[in-house]
Protein backbone atom coordinates (compact mmCIF):
# COMPACT_ATOMS: atom_id res chain seq x y z
CA UNK A 1 0.00 0.00 0.00
CA UNK A 2 1.11 3.57 -0.71
CA UNK A 3 1.61 5.40 2.04
CA UNK A 4 -0.34 8.86 2.00
CA UNK A 5 1.87 11.86 1.93
CA UNK A 6 1.52 14.48 4.80
CA UNK A 7 -0.38 16.67 2.20
CA UNK A 8 -2.72 13.95 1.36
CA UNK A 9 -3.66 13.56 5.39
CA UNK A 10 -4.05 16.98 6.14
CA UNK A 11 -6.81 17.20 3.02
CA UNK A 12 -8.24 14.23 4.87
CA UNK A 13 -8.31 15.37 8.39
CA UNK A 14 -9.44 18.73 6.91
CA UNK A 15 -12.85 17.24 4.72
CA UNK A 16 -14.84 16.74 8.21
CA UNK A 17 -16.35 20.05 9.29
CA UNK A 18 -15.98 19.15 12.86
CA UNK A 19 -12.28 18.58 12.53
CA UNK A 20 -12.12 22.03 10.53
CA UNK A 21 -13.84 23.28 13.99
CA UNK A 22 -11.43 21.58 16.56
CA UNK A 23 -8.54 23.32 14.69
CA UNK A 24 -9.84 26.69 14.79
CA UNK A 25 -10.60 25.90 18.37
CA UNK A 26 -7.15 24.82 19.00
CA UNK A 27 -5.90 27.79 16.81
CA UNK A 28 -7.70 30.78 18.60
CA UNK A 29 -6.50 29.43 21.76
CA UNK A 30 -4.68 31.08 24.22
CA UNK A 31 -3.36 27.81 26.02
CA UNK A 32 -3.85 23.97 25.20
CA UNK A 33 -6.95 22.15 25.60
CA UNK A 34 -8.05 18.89 27.27
CA UNK A 35 -10.49 16.68 24.89
CA UNK A 36 -13.18 17.33 27.63
CA UNK A 37 -12.94 21.19 26.68
CA UNK A 38 -12.81 20.87 23.17
CA UNK A 39 -16.14 18.73 22.75
CA UNK A 40 -17.64 20.91 25.47
CA UNK A 41 -17.05 23.73 23.02
CA UNK A 42 -17.60 22.11 19.77
CA UNK A 43 -20.72 20.52 21.39
CA UNK A 44 -19.70 17.01 20.59
CA UNK A 45 -19.50 13.87 22.52
CA UNK A 46 -15.79 13.16 24.32
CA UNK A 47 -15.42 10.05 22.78
CA UNK A 48 -16.25 11.60 19.26
CA UNK A 49 -13.83 14.93 20.25
CA UNK A 50 -11.16 12.57 20.83
CA UNK A 51 -11.84 10.37 17.35
CA UNK A 52 -11.23 14.13 15.91
CA UNK A 53 -8.32 15.08 17.64
CA UNK A 54 -6.53 11.97 17.16
CA UNK A 55 -6.93 12.30 13.15
CA UNK A 56 -5.68 16.08 13.45
CA UNK A 57 -2.62 14.99 15.45
CA UNK A 58 -1.81 12.04 13.00
CA UNK A 59 -2.17 15.14 10.39
CA UNK A 60 0.55 16.90 11.86
CA UNK A 61 -1.79 19.46 12.54
CA UNK A 62 -1.96 19.37 16.19
CA UNK A 63 0.21 18.08 19.14
CA UNK A 64 -0.81 16.82 22.67
CA UNK A 65 1.42 17.54 25.95
CA UNK A 66 1.09 15.76 28.89
CA UNK A 67 0.45 17.32 32.18
CA UNK A 68 0.46 16.01 35.70
CA UNK A 69 -2.05 17.51 38.41
CA UNK A 70 0.19 17.07 41.01
CA UNK A 71 2.37 13.88 42.11
CA UNK A 72 -0.01 11.29 42.27
CA UNK A 73 -2.58 13.05 39.69
CA UNK A 74 -3.33 11.40 36.90
CA UNK A 75 -1.45 12.77 33.47
CA UNK A 76 -3.76 15.40 31.77
CA UNK A 77 -3.50 15.39 28.13
CA UNK A 78 -3.70 18.57 26.32
CA UNK A 79 -3.70 19.67 22.80
CA UNK A 80 -2.64 22.61 20.94
CA UNK A 81 -2.43 23.86 17.24
CA UNK A 82 1.12 22.90 15.61
CA UNK A 83 2.51 26.51 14.33
CA UNK A 84 0.64 25.79 10.67
CA UNK A 85 2.17 26.17 7.51
CA UNK A 86 -0.64 28.45 6.88
CA UNK A 87 1.55 30.34 4.17
CA UNK A 88 2.18 27.72 2.19
CA UNK A 89 -1.42 25.89 2.14
CA UNK A 90 -2.44 29.34 0.78
CA UNK A 91 0.62 29.37 -1.86
CA UNK A 92 -0.86 24.98 -2.60
CA UNK A 93 -4.52 26.35 -3.16
CA UNK A 94 -3.49 29.36 -5.20
CA UNK A 95 -1.08 27.27 -7.32
CA UNK A 96 -4.18 24.56 -7.64
CA UNK A 97 -6.68 27.45 -8.41
CA UNK A 98 -3.93 28.82 -11.39
CA UNK A 99 -3.39 25.26 -12.91
CA UNK A 100 -7.06 24.61 -13.12
CA UNK A 101 -7.70 27.75 -14.90
CA UNK A 102 -4.92 27.68 -17.40
CA UNK A 103 -6.22 23.85 -17.91
CA UNK A 104 -9.82 25.28 -18.15
CA UNK A 105 -8.99 27.71 -21.24
CA UNK A 106 -9.00 24.20 -23.11
CA UNK A 107 -11.75 23.91 -25.70
CA UNK A 108 -13.55 21.31 -23.82
CA UNK A 109 -13.00 23.35 -20.63
CA UNK A 110 -10.07 21.24 -19.64
CA UNK A 111 -12.24 17.92 -19.25
CA UNK A 112 -9.95 15.77 -21.13
CA UNK A 113 -6.51 16.62 -20.09
CA UNK A 114 -8.35 16.78 -16.18
CA UNK A 115 -9.45 13.31 -16.69
CA UNK A 116 -5.94 12.14 -18.12
CA UNK A 117 -4.46 14.10 -14.71
CA UNK A 118 -6.63 11.76 -12.34
CA UNK A 119 -5.89 8.55 -14.28
CA UNK A 120 -2.75 9.31 -13.58
CA UNK A 121 -3.08 9.86 -10.26
CA UNK A 122 -4.82 6.71 -9.74
CA UNK A 123 -1.32 5.07 -10.01
CA UNK A 124 -0.36 5.66 -6.51
CA UNK A 125 -3.69 3.98 -5.15
CA UNK A 126 -3.76 0.81 -7.66
CA UNK A 127 -1.73 -1.51 -5.09
CA UNK A 128 -4.40 -0.18 -2.34
CA UNK A 129 -7.18 -1.37 -4.43
CA UNK A 130 -5.79 -4.57 -5.57
CA UNK A 131 -5.18 -5.20 -1.79
CA UNK A 132 -8.60 -4.28 -1.06
CA UNK A 133 -10.23 -6.23 -4.20
CA UNK A 134 -11.06 -9.49 -3.68
CA UNK A 135 -11.37 -12.78 -6.34
CA UNK A 136 -8.65 -11.24 -8.60
CA UNK A 137 -8.13 -8.31 -10.98
CA UNK A 138 -11.78 -8.51 -12.34
CA UNK A 139 -12.87 -7.45 -8.85
CA UNK A 140 -15.95 -5.86 -7.50
CA UNK A 141 -14.76 -2.09 -8.24
CA UNK A 142 -17.19 -0.55 -4.86
CA UNK A 143 -14.77 -1.69 -1.32
CA UNK A 144 -11.67 -0.72 -3.28
CA UNK A 145 -13.17 2.55 -4.39
CA UNK A 146 -14.57 3.38 -1.30
CA UNK A 147 -11.68 2.33 0.61
CA UNK A 148 -9.28 4.93 -1.60
CA UNK A 149 -12.14 7.42 -1.94
CA UNK A 150 -12.33 6.85 2.35
CA UNK A 151 -8.24 7.48 2.05
CA UNK A 152 -8.59 11.15 -0.05
CA UNK A 153 -11.09 12.04 2.42
CA UNK A 154 -14.14 12.03 0.64
CA UNK A 155 -16.44 10.89 2.94
CA UNK A 156 -17.85 7.85 0.43
CA UNK A 157 -21.20 6.38 1.38
CA UNK A 158 -22.75 3.13 -0.60
CA UNK A 159 -26.26 4.11 -1.26
CA UNK A 160 -28.33 1.89 -0.35
CA UNK A 161 -29.52 0.47 -4.36
CA UNK A 162 -25.54 0.08 -4.44
CA UNK A 163 -25.60 2.00 -7.74
CA UNK A 164 -24.56 5.34 -6.64
CA UNK A 165 -21.96 6.42 -3.86
CA UNK A 166 -22.66 9.37 -2.29
CA UNK A 167 -19.17 11.87 -2.06
CA UNK A 168 -20.32 13.69 1.65
CA UNK A 169 -16.99 15.60 1.47
CA UNK A 170 -14.31 17.07 -0.76
CA UNK A 171 -10.74 17.98 0.78
CA UNK A 172 -10.89 20.23 -2.79
CA UNK A 173 -14.41 21.61 -2.38
CA UNK A 174 -13.19 25.18 -2.47
CA UNK A 175 -10.93 24.79 -5.70
CA UNK A 176 -14.06 22.89 -7.44
CA UNK A 177 -16.07 24.93 -6.86
CA UNK A 178 -14.14 27.42 -8.83
CA UNK A 179 -12.73 24.86 -11.33
CA UNK A 180 -15.60 22.92 -11.42
CA UNK A 181 -14.94 21.18 -14.75
CA UNK A 182 -11.13 20.98 -14.25
CA UNK A 183 -10.97 19.42 -10.75
CA UNK A 184 -14.15 17.46 -10.77
CA UNK A 185 -12.60 15.76 -14.17
CA UNK A 186 -9.66 14.63 -12.06
CA UNK A 187 -11.58 13.08 -9.97
CA UNK A 188 -13.90 11.43 -12.05
CA UNK A 189 -9.98 10.61 -13.69
CA UNK A 190 -9.32 9.05 -11.04
CA UNK A 191 -12.03 6.87 -10.30
CA UNK A 192 -11.81 5.43 -14.07
CA UNK A 193 -7.96 5.03 -13.60
CA UNK A 194 -9.14 2.39 -10.14
CA UNK A 195 -11.46 1.07 -12.20
CA UNK A 196 -9.47 -0.10 -15.26
CA UNK A 197 -6.74 -0.80 -13.00
CA UNK A 198 -8.86 -3.90 -11.79
CA UNK A 199 -10.54 -4.87 -14.83
CA UNK A 200 -13.61 -3.04 -15.03
CA UNK A 201 -14.09 -0.62 -17.81
CA UNK A 202 -13.93 2.85 -16.73
CA UNK A 203 -17.09 3.96 -18.97
CA UNK A 204 -19.13 2.30 -15.97
CA UNK A 205 -18.65 5.05 -13.67
CA UNK A 206 -19.81 8.79 -14.46
CA UNK A 207 -19.45 11.96 -11.90
CA UNK A 208 -22.42 14.30 -10.69
CA UNK A 209 -20.59 17.01 -8.91
CA UNK A 210 -22.63 19.29 -6.56
CA UNK A 211 -26.04 18.05 -6.32
CA UNK A 212 -25.87 19.63 -3.09
CA UNK A 213 -23.76 22.19 -2.28
CA UNK A 214 -21.85 19.58 -0.07
CA UNK A 215 -22.74 16.64 -1.80
CA UNK A 216 -21.86 15.15 -5.26
CA UNK A 217 -22.58 11.31 -6.44
CA UNK A 218 -20.77 8.73 -8.11
CA UNK A 219 -23.03 6.58 -10.54
CA UNK A 220 -21.99 3.17 -11.39
CA UNK A 221 -23.05 0.33 -13.91
CA UNK A 222 -25.59 -1.85 -12.73
CA UNK A 223 -23.35 -4.79 -12.77
CA UNK A 224 -21.51 -3.29 -9.66
CA UNK A 225 -24.39 -3.36 -8.00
Amino acid sequence: MVPPTQNEARHAALASEPRRRALALLTESAVPLGVAAVADALGLHITTARFHLEHLEAAGLIERQVARAGQRGRPHVLFSAVAAPLAAENAQQQLIETLAGVIGEDADGGRARAIRAGDRWSAQYAAAAAGVATDGPAADVVPPLLSVLTEIGFEPELRADEAVIALKACPFRAEARSNPDVVCSVHLGLMKGLARSLGHDAEDISLEPFVQPTLCLVHLSPQHS
